[in-house]
């Protein structure tokens, strides 16, 4: 049995879109939710502008609300150094910095060219070195742009090697905005697990086009072993005109257990979570197999 690792990015990623904004102790209730599921990794927020994001202010009340759970890696998104120092000033020990896969993705989230947010990422990477800091760089738009279309793979194939041999500790290939293919997926992510430690390599998919799922095996076939997916498939960028919700957590887990994978997540736990999710946003759409999935534990629980 093949262990495979699930970051739950819904308390970041699922929530920073939609039009209803929970307040921080809302948010820890869901992060804790998570963890109490069996997930060890969750995104819990971001240190970006609360004016450009309005849903991720009081990240650090989040990150305060769950100071219990040292065991867990608790994940926090950072923009700048500005949002790094903010972010361990907070207690942050894992912190997640954006790379792009294009120009215009990169001026329209944080008005820089893709190399000049490099060149910001090296700065913070070694900086987070010294701080003992645990950080994950993730490639955003890496098969497509929304401003500027398809992505040539040779240029995120040499963003990430850069960036695993500068020393982050996890690369993460993004579809951001949903427009891979299984072919591209396990053609791309699969290059570069055969020329680097796939323990460090991850993968963030969204389902915008009905291919979330089939991209996950698609690197999972490629030999990747995690995977970000959002609780109640919330999701969507504010800076990615058309990007929908990620795949749902409940779907990949169902899918991992399924297959004879071991992602130590607790199902029951998992689809309380993400009733959490629906009455907390009251929009999470939910996964695919949902309904499926609680039809099932239903009837379980009646033969117990």
């Amino acid at each position: 049995m093949t262990a495979v690792t699930i970051n739950d990015v819904g308390p970041r990623d699922g929530l920073q879109n939609q039009p209803r904004i929970l307040q921080p102790a809302a948010r820890v209730d869901l992060v804790k939710a998570l963890l109490e599921a069996g997930l060890s990794h969750v995104e819990a927020g971001a240190f970006v502008s609360p004016k450009a994001v309005p849903a991720m202010a009081g990240a650090d009340q989040v990150l305060a609300g769950l100071a219990r759970y040292a065991d867990a890696v608790l994940t926090v998104l950072i923009p700048n150094l500005k949002g790094y120092q903010l972010a361990t000033a907070a207690g942050a020990r894992s912190v997640c910095m954006v790379l792009y896969g294009s120009d215009e993705m990169a001026q329209a989230n944080v008005r820089m060219s893709r190399e000049q947010a490099e060149q910001a990422a090296a700065e913070i990477l070694q900086r987070a070195r010294q701080d003992g800091v645990r950080v994950t760089a993730t490639i955003a738009v890496s098969f497509e742009c929304p401003y500027s279309g398809p992505v040539d793979p040779g240029r995120v194939e040499a963003i990430a090697a850069r960036f695993l041999e500068l020393g982050v500790d996890e690369l993460c290939v993004a579809d951001t905005i949903g427009a891979a293919h299984p072919r591209q997926v396990h053609e791309l992510v699969g290059r570069l697990v055969r020329g680097y430690d796939r323990s460090r390599l991850g993968c963030h998919f969204h389902d915008t086009r009905a291919m979330g799922l089939a991209n996950v095996y698609a690197a999972l076939e490629a030999g990747v072993r995690k995977f970000d997916a959002s609780i109640a498939g919330l999701g969507g960028c504010p800076f990615a005109p058309g990007a929908s919700g990620n795949v749902a957590t409940e779907d990949v887990v169902m899918m991992l257990e399924q297959m004879g994978h071991s992602t130590g997540v607790d199902m029951d736990g998992l689809m309380r979570a993400a009733e959490l999710a629906r009455e907390l946003t009251g929009t999470a759409p939910g996964g695919r197999a949902s309904a499926w999935i609680r039809d099932q534990l239903g009837k379980r629980g009646q033969t117990a």
